[in-house]
């Protein structure tokens, strides 16, 4: 299951941010192969978005090949994009919930431990997208407050 979270202030369409919800969590195998995905009646009640912003996200993620439109039976999750590497139990995500307790520890903020996991993930990864996981922070798209 999926709760989504709609920021009206990030600067990504809200169609966005619902597909990138859905792939973050078929990323995280909180979402499998075969799912029924909440009608967009269901997410528009949740979020207070039109559900034709629904209907688009899932038309996107119908065109990627991760959701199929079943007439009168809704939208199936199609294929998972879950690693065994990124599940519940594995050893980097242990490693990185260790991480993330000794930031908080040392005082940093959300925000900063975003911008510390940016530059060192494009460091990392230079050419990369960094995909649903990082959209810009709000003064990225608004400018500064």
């Amino acid at each position: 299951m999926v709760v989504f979270r709609i920021d009206r202030r990030s600067g990504v369409a809200t169609y966005l941010q619902i597909a990138r919800q859905v792939e973050q969590a078929l990323r995280m195998g909180a979402l499998e192969e075969g799912d029924r995905l909440p009608t967009a009646a269901q997410v528009a009640a949740e979020t207070k978005v039109n559900p034709n912003t629904t209907l688009k996200a899932y038309r996107e993620l119908e065109r990627q090949g991760l959701v199929e439109v079943r007439q009168g039976a809704g939208t199936f999750i199609t294929r998972s994009l879950a690693q065994p590497q990124t599940g519940p139990d594995s050893p980097l995500r242990a490693a990185l919930a260790e991480w993330l307790d000794r930031a908080r520890a040392d005082g940093l903020t959300g925000q900063d431990v975003t911008a510390l996991f940016r530059a060192a993930f494009e460091a990392a990864y230079p050419a990369a997208d960094p995909g649903p996981a990082f959209p810009p922070p709000a003064d990225e798209v608004h400018g500064p407050a």
